[in-house]
């Protein structure tokens, strides 16, 4: 089975995990989907206010040589035990997700195209943008409402780490981007990737 892995990437709250799951809510179980945040290193051995104040926005936060050894398990036809991050204790959960192989793989996170390993392994590569004032409200309220997180500390983190590693890591792989998305609620371009997709899936194995 020939497996496409579609790259989807963007600054926090651009709207790539909104334009991911719309395509996971077309395809359904019909593609696989593989967050990059999931592959956040373990650090039960770190005390939790350490943990709090860690910059979770440089490349060296993730364990992104699991995410290639796990993707490539994929397309060779072989399920993969994902691991899950919990964002309250800022560290893994003891649960796994497994993911079975698809032909279609989708992989989600901020740094998706920074890793000249993982760019190397995608079919697709996509950004998706958004003015920095809505990536910052959006991050606000699902930090607040999802993740538990307090206003304050949000608000900090943004100005420490996430802003100075967004313009550092994440905004220059845009032009390393096939495809730039202005918003995941872009409908064309929804429609376009959607259609894209389609083709993979109703080609003959």
């Amino acid at each position: 089975m020939k497996t496409v892995i579609i790259g989807i990437a963007g600054g926090t709250g651009s709207g790539k995990s909104t334009f991911t799951n719309r395509l996971k809510e077309e395809f359904r179980d019909d593609v696989a989907v593989l967050y990059h945040d999931n592959y956040y290193r373990a650090q039960d051995d770190i005390p939790f206010e350490e943990r709090k104040k860690m910059n979770y926005d440089h490349p060296d936060a993730f364990e992104t040589e699991l995410l290639l050894e796990q993707l490539k398990e994929l397309r060779e036809g072989r399920a993969v035990r994902c691991p899950v991050y919990d964002y309250a204790l800022h560290t893994r959960s003891q649960d796994v997700i497994v993911v079975e192989p698809k032909k279609v793989i989708l992989v989600e996170g901020i740094l998706v195209l920074a890793d000249a390993r993982l760019r190397k392994l995608l079919d697709v590569k996509i950004y998706v943008e958004a003015d920095a004032d809505e990536r910052i409200l959006r991050r606000v309220i699902r930090d607040v409402k999802e993740r538990g997180r307090d206003i304050e500390g949000v608000v900090e983190q943004y100005l420490t780490t996430v802003k100075p590693m967004h313009y550092l890591y994440v905004q220059p792989t845009r032009v390393l981007a096939d495809v730039v998305i202005n918003s995941g609620m872009n409908q064309v371009a929804f429609e376009l990737v959607r259609n894209h997709i389609r083709r993979i899936l109703e080609e003959p194995s």
